[in-house]
């Protein structure tokens, strides 16, 4: 097997009315940067699904309108093909050529996964191109095989901002069963030798072939487990101080939730008493000028009698000067009148009854004038109250709606998004918790079927006379970079993993690992093609230089140092049939000159190009 590898020459988005978006790329370096959410990702995403990932591309606002994507591939056989596919994922067309614009003829079909029995795949396409058809690699204990797909390699070439990050082997994707076939990947690579010589090592006991099918049964338990843990972000550990956090953040909020419904309580009840207060005070004020009305009648009815015994009492006095005539009473004359004869219209007794009833009218009119007085006092103090009590009313109205009930609300959905995520948490624990019983139920089954296998051990090829070299090529890289404080590295064998100055490489921080991570992609890719081993010869990594911008701690905050710097001068020095294409938020130093291999992404409508998509 030699190096044999492909690059990436032009990507595109086509959509029925639309202008197509082209990101074009060369040999050696390229470099796509800008602002955040400008589609720099979705590039990296695009590359991985169009060379066999699986469907369909994230749907973002941006690529409404879009339904095809065109990449077009030139080979070091000199061949250039151009290959189409839904946004929704689904079969290949592969088209002669560079093309940046759907070609009007029908192209070759390509199916989307691999088939050893049927090379009308693109996995068998890509893998014949790089010199790597028909091989296969181990997978499982028992040295079983399957067939090499393309998908196999391209985890080791493409690296997303998820996966650069993530506190595993590289050889690791999270699927436990795959770790087997991850690792004679790498050492195929390593070696340029196939497991097709390999010989099953399968138990023919009835207890062995028993222990088989519970092996076969919890692989696809713990498939379905890793499958669900896939969609989880974080490791355990991380998980488990995520409850942590939330579990106190959680005590926070049901303290602040407490107070705030407390106060709300307080203000309701204070609103309640002053609404009660009001519609008390109404009732009174409505009352009151009830009885005014009355007492203002009534008032009338005395001044109106008042002045009709008035008018009695000045009556008779004007009969008690008249000369004696007939009476004006009973009507006799004075000849037949006599005097000391009772009369029933005595003008004497007219009035004085008339005088009584006027002093009984002046006593209770002035009692009513003193009750209406009062009536009118309390009337007066209840406008005068009203607007205070109306305002407070609105004030604390205002207070609950504006501030009291919102914040409420706020802290009620926050506490229920705590609640909903510690929810997730513990299941997602118990899932590792229930995978990590999986695993040692099937290890355990796996060890008793070697022992009844005799001494006969799986065959591991990836020793740490193959892994030196590669370790070797890795510690350079990192030097040259200036990777701080590098001694040695070494490939732990057993880890499947790089430990760098003694430290593993999974205990650095996030910006680290993301660098490392950087390395181990990239020393591979050098070390196939410098050894004449085969390599798809493309490098595609997401947030290299994430410790420049989002560092953990102060020990992975490489701000101060060049290492970016010397970073893109390294990828600069590639050789012509290799090729990386790294995507960044920050913008490439200043002293590196990167000339046309930069794509800038403004995130701006009036400078330069705005993203990926047009805006």
């Amino acid at each position: 097997m030699t190096y044999s590898g492909f690059q990436i020459r032009h990507l595109s988005f086509h959509g029925s009315g639309k202008e197509p978006p082209v990101v074009s790329f060369q040999s050696g370096l390229n470099v796509v940067y800008g602002a955040s959410d400008t589609g720099k990702s979705y590039i990296v995403e695009a590359i991985d699904f169009m060379l066999g990932g699986k469907g369909p591309l994230p749907d973002i606002p941006q690529a409404n309108g879009y339904d095809r994507v065109l990449l077009a591939i030139a080979f070091d056989d000199g061949s250039e093909t151009t290959l189409l596919r839904s946004m929704a994922g689904g079969r290949f067309q592969a088209f002669e050529g560079l093309h940046t614009s759907i070609p009007d003829a029908e192209g070759s079909p390509l199916g989307e996964i691999h088939n050893e029995r049927d090379e009308t795949n693109l996995s068998s396409f890509l893998l014949s191109k790089i010199g790597l058809a028909g091989k296969r690699i181990k997978k499982n204990a028992t040295d079983e095989t399957q067939a090499l797909s393309f998908r196999n390699i391209a985890r080791l070439a493409i690296v997303n901002e998820e996966e650069i990050i993530q506190k595993r082997s590289p050889l690791s994707d999270g699927n436990y069963t795959a770790n087997t076939a991850n690792t004679s990947v790498f050492t195929m690579l390593l070696t340029g030798v196939d497991e097709t010589a390999l010989l099953s090592r399968k138990s023919t006991s009835p207890e062995d072939q028993k222990r088989l099918a519970q092996i076969d049964l919890l692989d696809q338990l713990i498939a379905d487990a890793q499958k669900r843990i896939t969609t989880i972000s974080g490791s355990r550990d991380e998980l488990s101080g995520q409850e942590e956090r939330l579990t106190r953040a959680m005590d926070n909020r049901a303290e602040q939730l407490a107070f705030t419904e407390e106060k709300f309580k307080a203000i309701s009840s204070r609103r309640r008493a002053i609404i009660q207060k009001l519609e008390i005070t109404n009732d009174r004020y409505t009352e009151i000028a009830t009885l005014l009305d009355r007492f203002n009648l009534l008032r009338d009815h005395y001044v109106s009698d008042y002045e009709r015994l008035l008018g009695i009492r000045e009556a008779g006095s004007f009969f008690s000067v008249l000369q004696q005539e007939v009476c004006p009473t009973c009507g006799a004359s004075p000849d037949h009148h006599d005097p000391t004869a009772v009369c029933h219209g005595d003008v004497a007794v007219t009035v004085a009854a008339a005088e009584a009833e006027m002093q009984k009218i002046e006593s209770r009119q002035s009692e009513l004038t003193t009750t209406i007085a009062a009536l009118n006092a309390e009337a007066q103090s209840i406008r005068k109250s009203l607007p205070n009590m109306r305002n407070s009313l609105s004030e604390l109205s205002i207070e609950i709606e504006t501030v009291v009930s919102p914040d409420l609300r706020r802290q009620r959905a926050t506490y229920k998004e705590l609640a909903d995520k510690g929810a997730n948490v513990r299941e997602a624990l118990g899932l590792f918790s229930n995978l990590n019983d999986l695993t040692s139920r099937k290890a355990n089954l796996e060890r008793q079927n070697e022992r009844g296998a005799g001494d006969a051990t799986s065959n591991n090829r990836l020793t740490n006379t193959v892994v030196a070299p590669f370790a070797e090529r890795v510690e350079s890289v990192l030097r040259q970079w200036g990777f701080p404080a590098v001694e040695q590295v070494h490939f732990d064998t057993t880890a499947k993993d790089l430990v760098v100055s003694g430290k593993a490489r999974t205990s650095y921080g996030k910006g680290l690992r993301a660098i490392t991570q950087s390395a181990f992609t990239i020393s591979l890719m050098q070390y196939c093609a410098d050894n004449d081993l085969p390599h798809p010869g493309i490098v595609v990594l997401d947030s290299p230089l994430l410790s420049y911008r989002e560092p953990d701690s102060a020990e992975d905050d490489l701000s101060d140092t060049n290492l970016n710097g010397n970073f893109y001068r390294y990828l600069l020095g590639l050789e012509s049939d290799r090729q990386a294409i790294i995507v960044e938020n920050m913008d490439p130093p200043s002293d590196v000159e990167l000339g046309n291999r930069v794509v800038h992404f403004s995130g701006m409508a009036d400078e330069g190009r705005f993203g990926l998509f047009p805006l």
